[in-house]
């Protein structure tokens, strides 16, 4: 049905999950074909898609959508380090942004301290952030590193994938995913510290879930 498509020569591509049946390696090598075909014809491609890798490898402008309703638009990368709200926080990068419940316990020389679950972070305060407030602390997995300092956590499951180690651990009654270049020993049960980068931080209000500056 693509090829029927492109033999017609259009200005303007719907595609509606093209690629959802087809096995990894090939859902990528089309991936790259479809961008080519679209970079040389310079029509317009319109996909939709659940699969955000495919977002965002694919896409020059996102359209996020939540149960019929725009949540953001913008490019992959402005989506990705600048997400409206928790539920594009949640839903663009793989594997997902972590997202802790806090509290902000002191504002102090431009730095705001944030309580997480009984330990503590200080961060660069905003005009938004008040002592009192609750929040949701986003941190991508690719902006935690193992640390003497930070979170304590255990780990719970391992994941190599070659390239990178993926670690699940469980921070008091949270859960945190951390992604590491470096081959890491370890294993299930091990506890350690979690420590997080401050300025590569997200602070969403805890109640409407949208991005605090």
């Amino acid at each position: 049905s693509i090829g029927r498509a492109l033999v017609r020569n259009p200005s303007v591509y719907l595609m509606d999950e093209p690629l959802s049946s087809l096995d990894a390696k090939l859902r990528a090598d089309l991936r790259l074909e479809l961008k080519s075909i679209q970079a040389e014809s310079g029509a317009t491609l319109l996909y939709v898609t659940h699969d955000q890798i495919e977002a965002m490898t694919m896409a020059d402008k996102i359209v996020v959508l939540n149960g019929g309703h725009v949540e953001q638009v913008g490019s992959p990368l402005d989506l990705y380090d600048r997400p409206k709200n928790r539920f594009v926080a949640s839903f663009i990068g793989s594997p997902s942004m972590n997202l802790l419940n806090g509290e902000v316990t002191a504002l102090k020389g431009g730095f705001a301290t944030i309580m997480l679950a009984g330990s503590t972070l200080d961060i660069p305060a905003s005009k938004e952030l008040a002592v009192g407030k609750r929040i949701s602390l986003g941190i991508r997995p690719e902006h935690l590193k193992l640390s003497d300092v930070g979170l304590r956590a255990k780990v719970r499951v391992v994941e190599p994938t070659g390239s990178e180690i993926h670690g699940i651990f469980q921070f008091q009654d949270q859960e945190i995913t951390a992604v590491f270049r470096e081959r890491h020993a370890l294993a299930p049960g091990d506890e350690v510290f979690l420590e997080i980068q401050p300025d590569k931080v997200h602070i969403f209000d805890k109640e409407s879930g949208e991005r605090l500056e």
